[in-house]
C-alpha cells in the first residue's frame, strides 16, 4: 500500500491570498522572513484578510534563510505563549520549513529536535493548530511537501524533517508574491524546482499519482524558467504552477541523493564565509547524480523518457541520458550558476577560485559523505552509493570531472 497526500485545499491565481479570509479560528500567527513580505505589501494584506475572518493576529518575524534549529525553538515558544489555532507562514521555503517544525514542537512541547528528525515519527499535529503556507518563491514548494530542511549550525547540517503530517492543511499559490523574486533566486529556486521533478520521477518510490505531476513539471520548468529569469513575467507566473506541480510529485515519490548532498554541503563550510545555496547546489550536483544513476537500467530508461518529454533526441537511452545532462549543464549556464564547487563564489556565482579551498574539501569530504549516505533522501535513490562511491560523487561535484563509475 502507498499513500498519496496534499493539502486538503489549494488556492492558486492571481489574488489567492484572499483565501486567508475563509479560514475559521480565533489566532493566528504569521511566520515571515527578511522582511520582502512586508516591503511588498503582501504581510499587511495577510494580516487585514485574518482580521476580515475574525481572528486576532500576532507575527513572528525574521526568519533567517536556511533557518537554525534555535529559531524554530523560539517561535515554538512565541506560539505557545500566544496559543494560536492558526499557523500561516509567508515567503520562501525558509519561513515555511521553521514554521512547520514550529508546529511540530508548539504541539509537542518535550519534543526533541532530535525526535523531529526520524523520518515518519511525528506524532498526530492538529491538536492545537492548523496549518497554512504561502508561497513567494517558485522552488521549494514546501507549501504542499510533507518535508522541513533545518540547519544545526553547531553541526554545520542540514537535517531534512519528513512526515506527512507536516503537509500544510492549506496552500496558497498566488502567482504575484513571486514576480517579487529578484533574479538570482529565480535562478536557484527554478534549478530546486527541475532537480524535484527529475529525482521525482527516478525514485525508488515513484507511482502512477507522481509521475505525470513529475513529467509535467519538467516539460514546464524546461520551457518557463530561463524566460522567467529574464523577466518575462507571464512565464514567472506560470512556474510558480510548476514548482508546486513538482513539489506535489517528489512529496510523495520522495528524493534521492542530489538532495543527500545538497543537504550536508550547504552549511559544511560556513567557517568560510557563506553557504552552498540549496538550489545552486542541486543545479551543480544534479547532473554528475544522472550519471552515476544512469549505471542502474531502470534509472537509465526513466531518465531518457524524460529526454523524450523535453524533446531531446537521442537514438538510445545512452545518448539521452547525455543530451539530459548536456541539456541541464547549459540551463545552469544561461542561468549563471557554476558547474562545480571549486568554482561557486561567495556569492554563488561563478569564479575562478571560489570559496571552498580544496584542502578543506578533502579534509572533511569523509564526513560529509558519511552524513549523505545517511541523509532521509539516500534511501528513495535509484542507486544506493558506498561510502566510497559518494565520496567520488562529491569530487566530481567539486572538480566538475565525468562520473564513470
Amino acid at each position: 500500500m502507498t499513500r498519496f497526500t496534499l493539502p486538503r485545499d489549494l488556492y492558486h491565481g492571481k489574488g489567492a491570498l484572499e483565501a486567508l479570509k475563509t479560514l475559521e479560528g480565533k489566532r493566528a500567527i504569521i511566520c515571515v522572513g527578511g522582511g520582502s513580505m512586508k516591503r511588498f505589501g503582501f504581510l499587511d494584506k495577510a494580516v487585514s484578510y485574518l482580521k476580515e475572518a475574525g481572528m486576532e493576529v500576532e507575527l513572528f518575524e525574521g526568519i533567517e534563510s536556511d533557518p537554525s534549529v534555535d529559531t524554530v525553538m523560539r517561535g515554538a515558544a512565541a506560539m505557545e505563549k500566544f496559543q494560536p489555532d492558526w499557523i500561516v507562514a509567508m515567503g520562501g521555503g525558509s519561513p515555511i520549513d521553521a514554521a512547520k517544525a514550529m508546529w511540530i514542537k508548539y504541539e509537542y512541547p518535550s519534543i526533541t529536535f532530535e525526535d523531529m528528525c526520524k523520518v515518519f515519527g511525528i506524532p498526530k499535529l492538529r491538536r492545537k493548530a492548523h496549518f497554512c503556507a504561502v508561497s513567494s518563491t517558485s522552488g521549494t514548494a514546501t507549501e504542499v511537501t510533507a518535508f522541513s530542511i533545518i540547519t544545526d549550525y553547531e553541526k554545520g547540517i542540514k537535517y531534512p524533517i519528513a512526515d506527512f503530517e507536516i503537509t500544510p492543511d492549506v496552500a496558497i499559490v498566488d502567482p504575484e508574491l513571486a514576480e517579487t523574486m529578484p533574479k538570482k533566486l529565480v535562478a536557484h529556486t527554478g534549478m530546486d524546482a527541475m532537480t524535484h521533478a527529475i529525482e521525482a520521477y527516478v525514485s525508488t518510490a515513484h507511482c502512477d499519482y507522481t509521475d505525470p505531476l513529475a513529467l509535467f513539471a519538467i516539460m514546464h520548468i524546461q520551457k518557463e524558467l530561463i524566460p522567467s529569469y529574464n523577466g518575462d513575467m507571464e512565464k514567472r507566473d506560470t512556474m510558480h504552477n510548476a514548482q508546486c506541480l513538482a513539489g506535489m510529485a517528489f512529496s510523495n515519490a520522495l528524493l534521492g541523493i542530489v538532495h543527500s548532498m545538497a543537504h550536508k554541503t550547504g552549511a559544511a563550510f560556513a567557517d568560510y564565509g557563506a553557504h552552498i545555496i540549496h538550489g545552486a547546489a542541486n543545479a551543480m550536483y544534479l547532473p554528475k547524480v544522472i550519471a552515476f544513476n544512469a549505471k542502474n537500467p531502470g534509472a537509465k530508461l526513466r531518465y531518457g523518457i524524460i529526454a523524450d518529454y523535453m524533446g531531446l533526441g537521442g537514438a538510445n537511452d545512452d545518448e539521452k541520458v547525455k543530451l539530459l545532462i548536456s541539456y541541464l549543464r547549459h540551463m545552469n549556464d544561461e542561468l549563471n550558476i557554476p558547474h562545480c564547487i571549486q568554482h561557486y563564489g561567495a556569492d554563488s556565482y561563478p569564479t575562478e577560485k571560489g570559496f571552498v579551498p580544496e584542502d578543506v574539501f578533502l579534509a572533511r569530504i569523509s564526513e560529509i559523505a558519511k552524513n549523505a549516505c545517511s541523509d532521509a533522501c539516500t534511501a528513495s535513490n535509484p542507486r544506493i552509493p558506498t561510502q566510497e562511491e559518494m565520496e567520488q560523487l562529491l569530487k566530481a561535484c567539486y572538480y566538475d570531472t565525468e562520473v564513470d563509475f
